[in-house]
């Protein structure tokens, strides 16, 4: 009986997570309806396995135990879940240390639209360029990994776009 609500707590656990850190990361995407709705199943699921836990006969740590777990495990599919579902967009920027044309080339030929930025650096008396490229979050691994097998000391930074109007995003 005891383990079979620890497996109930444990599953309660991972839905009720998952849907929280699905409704934070729409709330910080700016959406307004989805969060609401989550919020509301959330709090129903997490009721139901607080009480159950609270109401379980016997004193054993397993109980504990498969609500931590469900805690954990849920939060690893939630940030899964929110990978795949939230669509988004970062900017990137990039500096690699050598001549940044041939990359700029295989960037483009790949469907990325780049903006550049001259930069002066008297540290090392040479100037760059920095690369500037709006892309879906899917895409962000692919871009790196371009960048990397280009110069594998670039200097990325990734930041997540807000807003966006026009322009052109791969």
């Amino acid at each position: 009986m005891v383990l079979l609500t620890c497996l109930k707590i444990f599953a309660a656990r991972i839905v009720d997570v998952s849907l929280g850190t699905l409704r934070t990361v729409f709330f910080v995407k700016g959406k307004t309806i989805e969060p609401f709705i989550i919020a509301f199943v959330e709090v129903l699921v997490w009721y139901a396995v607080a009480r159950e836990a609270l109401n379980t006969t016997g004193n054993t740590i397993l109980v504990a135990i498969s609500y931590a777990a469900g805690y954990a495990v849920g939060t690893f599919i939630g940030s899964k879940l929110s990978g795949i579902l939230v669509k988004g967009v970062v900017g990137v920027q990039i500096v690699v240390k050598e001549d940044s044309e041939k990359l700029i080339n295989r960037l483009r030929k790949k469907g990325y639209g780049i903006s550049i930025i001259e930069l002066k650096n008297d540290y090392e008396g040479k100037n760059k360029d920095m690369l500037y490229i709006q892309v879906n979050n899917r895409k962000l691994k692919e871009l790196t990994s371009i960048v990397k097998s280009y110069d594998k000391n670039a200097f990325i930074v990734v930041n997540e776009t807000k807003l966006i109007q026009n322009g052109f995003i791969k």
